[in-house]
């Protein structure tokens, strides 16, 4: 059965690509669907936002886009180890971009509403969350080990060129073929996508033992990533990181359109600029990543990123007051990202075995987002029940804050940009205080090691 099973493997792998070249291959594809989908998110922004003008609506559309993907996570990671990385990926591809027919539909039929949304962001989220685990690992199985830093920076350029490129394309193109069109390019982006799988051998990770069967079995390996983290402080701490950091910058993150189409009176190519623009310092950021490889010591990439995105990123979205330093802000904020995903990237391909990346992948995953939907459900109530009326022209803070950001429209989402940047910087600075955070790179063996130190005897 091994001799069999061996041979087929050597058999694929003649006949279609894999190392560098297959990633580059399944890379091009992310690339083009990521754009399509890029497209159709900037459209059905601009459309929600022109139907209600209600921050909390734009926020709810966001919520159930990302909510579910965190929740079916670890179970997504216990089926991606259980089976073929590549066929998950062209199954969720799939699965993922059928909302996207259903929008279509409804909006060429004249049906379309906001909470449709709701529904159709929540089935995409579902099936992108086995995309995640199945691409990570895949990943790993596909490219050498001193090429993960570089892997990561190509798939911060995908996902930012993506960015820059979408928002301007899409609203030039809303005025000739309209949200609808937008749809179809999507969807044939995402179908060209799957068609690049099929050119690529993704080898499977060896294993130790059979797999148990059954619904028990299946529970205890969704949820063996936790306990693998837990007994990792290291790895914890480092989550714990991202998970404060998200919690706290997708305050201003969803907002974003709200806060530059309020003050600028729904001006969707401003809005794109300043989208276009992020994707661009990503793009850039990603680029050199992809050259550099990320700094030595990883975790630096991480916190000291974290701290320039807030300072130079967040804090000035919120305190500049046209497009120049808006653009100027989302270039240079993002421009730190792909670095920070990297080097977080590179240290869990480094410390955990290919075998269980699937699970424990899907799990940090999870541990790091699960912020990401509170402050979505808690962002437009804020900025629509208290941060804007305060920050009215007559409004009870405009005094006080009205000097750094301004009144009237959009003030209120500003002042909430300012005191996210200032707080991301200390989620940045707080873990050079802990060790086991700070070293996690000497703490944790990598997982190719013959002899094993645990954190513990090391400490």
């Amino acid at each position: 059965m091994k001799g069999t099973d061996m041979t087929d493997r050597l058999d694929e792998s003649q006949t279609q690509k894999t190392g560098m070249l297959g990633f580059t291959i399944v890379w091009i594809g992310q690339l083009l669907s990521l754009l399509g989908t890029n497209m159709t998110g900037f459209g059905l922004t601009i459309w929600a936002w022109e139907t209600t003008g209600s921050a909390t609506s734009l926020s709810l559309v966001a919520f159930f886009a990302f909510a579910p993907l965190i929740f079916v996570s670890p179970f997504a990671g216990a089926i991606v180890d259980r089976h073929d990385r590549k066929k998950i990926m062209m199954l969720a591809d799939l699965a993922a971009g059928l909302p996207t027919v259903a929008v279509l539909l409804l909006h060429t039929s004249g049906a379309l509403q906001v909470w449709n949304l709701f529904i159709t962001g929540a089935v995409a989220a579902s099936f992108q969350a086995f995309h995640f685990p199945a691409y990570s690992s895949a990943i790993t199985m596909m490219v050498k080990k001193e090429h993960y830093g570089r892997a990561s920076g190509m798939l911060s350029t995908a996902e930012f060129a993506a960015q820059i490129l979408a928002p301007i394309i899409a609203a030039i193109l809303l005025g000739f073929i309209g949200i609808a069109g937008i749809m179809i390019i999507d969807i044939s982006t995402f179908l060209f996508a799957i068609s690049m799988l099929f050119f690529v051998h993704i080898p499977r990770p060896p294993t130790t033992e059979p797999q148990a069967k059954g619904l028990k079995a299946f529970l205890k390996e969704s949820f063996y990533g936790f306990g693998y983290i837990y007994r990792r402080p290291s790895l914890l701490g480092l989550q714990l990181t991202f998970f404060a950091i998200n919690l706290i910058s997708t305050f201003a993150n969803v907002l974003l359109p709200a806060m530059v189409l309020a003050r600028t009176g729904n001006n969707g190519i401003t809005l794109g600029t300043v989208m276009s623009a992020a994707g661009a310092g990503g793009l850039v950021g990603g680029l050199l990543l992809s050259v550099w490889g990320g700094p030595k010591r990883k975790v630096n990439g991480i916190l000291l990123g974290v701290m320039a995105t807030s300072l130079a990123g967040l804090l000035w979205l919120g305190i500049g007051r046209d497009v120049y330093v808006w653009v100027a802000a989302s270039f240079i904020g993002i421009f730190f990202l792909p670095t920070i995903n990297g080097s977080s990237q590179a240290i869990w391909q480094s410390k955990v075995a290919p075998e269980l990346q699937g699970k424990v992948f899907a799990t940090r995953r999870m541990i790091a987002q699960v912020s990401v939907p509170i402050s979505m459900l808690l962002a437009g109530p804020l900025a629509d029940r208290v941060f804007e009326p305060a920050m009215a022209t007559n409004g009870g803070w405009a005094n006080t804050f009205g000097p750094l950001v301004g009144t009237g429209a959009g003030a209120g989402m500003a002042l909430m940009f300012v005191i996210t940047g200032i707080l991301g910087a200390m989620v940045g600075l707080i873990p050079y205080l802990i060790r086991v955070i700070r070293d996690v790179e000497d703490l944790l063996p990598d997982h190719d090691r013959h002899s094993v130190v645990t954190e513990e005897s090391k400490e």
